[in-house]
């Protein structure tokens, strides 16, 4: 039997659907992978990132009294402190929120008078309470 030379051909779905693939691994990617803020806020403060769930900061500080102001700030916000550790060039807050959270601030010594703060907040990260904690960890400075 011959076939029609007027019969329909069917769409070639293809180029559609790896259109369609494309733009869902690009969509899911934004979603895996934070944005970022770079701001520069205040006297005493440097640039403020937030990257896949870490908050980094740079401030303008010695160590010691970054690492301080951290220890008033979990304080301050009445956190369980679970532990606390330091040497000359890196420490570490472990506390827990009222919602059993775990929150790890690590304060870095860069330079005389430069720190690094990272804070994590359970085990994605929480924004907003991220900043929170570095606006009292800022303020205690």
């Amino acid at each position: 039997m011959a076939s029609n030379p007027f019969t329909p051909m069917k769409p070639n779905r293809a180029p559609r659907l790896g259109a369609f693939l494309a733009l869902v691994l690009a969509l899911s990617s934004l979603a895996f992978t934070s944005g970022c803020i770079a701001v520069a806020a205040g006297a005493g403060a440097g640039a403020v990132a937030y990257i896949r769930g870490d908050l980094n900061a740079t401030l303008d500080s010695s160590f010691d009294r970054v690492y301080k102001a951290s220890q008033r700030a979990v304080q301050q916000l009445e956190f369980a402190k679970v532990s606390d550790n330091k040497d000359a060039l890196l420490g570490k807050i472990v506390v827990r929120n009222a919602a059993d959270k775990k929150i790890e601030i690590k304060v870095e010594r860069v330079g005389d008078n430069l720190s690094k703060v990272s804070i994590r907040v359970g085990t994605f990260g929480d924004e907003t309470l991220s900043l929170a904690i570095l606006d009292k960890i800022k303020a205690n400075l």
